[in-house]
């Protein structure tokens, strides 16, 4: 206390001072990065929008194929289908269509413009309709095949003979291994 009766603070060291700061500087940077999230989701909430007419073409039984929806999370992606989505840009003004596989992602077609990319998913949509059809029509032709087409031969049982042979020499040479382990007193054997 001083004087007048009034408690007397501390004078704010310079690294509180400089944490303080920081602290502020990392909140204003906290919200403008879910302000760019939030306009990603809504950028793909239109492409989503512009795509309806499209999914709404697709004959009933084709639809099993695609999985619309956007899904959200730190990187807002509008799936297509189990392995096609739309995701943005590092810009945050490019659509990006991606395609996951067995080795790695692959960049199907990249536009700043909502109709380039619904031209790009109509594109793909198409491809992989038709890729469903040569599918069936292939499953078809094959049913259609006579069962008894090719004569079919005797299992032949070649691998049994060779794993019970080697079987018995890991047998043996453990044996060996043991007893030569006994004998030269390495192993002592103890009776009680």
């Amino acid at each position: 206390m001083d004087d007048t009766g009034k408690v007397k603070l501390p004078a704010a060291s310079p690294l509180k001072d400089a944490i303080r700061s920081a602290r502020i500087e990392a909140a204003e940077r906290s919200a403008v990065v879910v302000d760019l999230r939030d306009a990603e989701a809504a950028r793909l909430e239109l492409l989503n929008d512009a795509l309806d007419p499209l999914f709404k073409e697709i004959a009933p039984e084709h639809l099993d194929v695609f999985d619309r929806g956007i899904s959200a999370g730190s990187t807002p992606r509008l799936w297509i289908d189990m392995v096609t989505h739309v995701a943005m840009g590092r810009d945050k003004r490019t659509y990006r269509l991606l395609q996951d596989g067995v080795h790695g992602r692959r960049l199907i077609a990249e536009s700043p413009e909502a109709e380039t990319m619904a031209a790009a998913i109509t594109q793909y949509v198409a491809r992989r309709l038709v890729a469903r059809e040569q599918m069936i029509v292939g499953m078809a032709s094959e049913s259609e095949k006579p069962i008894a087409a090719k004569v079919m031969e005797p299992d032949k049982r070649t691998g049994g003979g060779t794993a019970f042979f080697l079987f018995l020499v890991g047998l043996a040479l453990g044996g060996a291994a043991v007893y030569g382990l006994i004998a030269n007193g390495k192993l002592p054997l103890v009776m009680h």
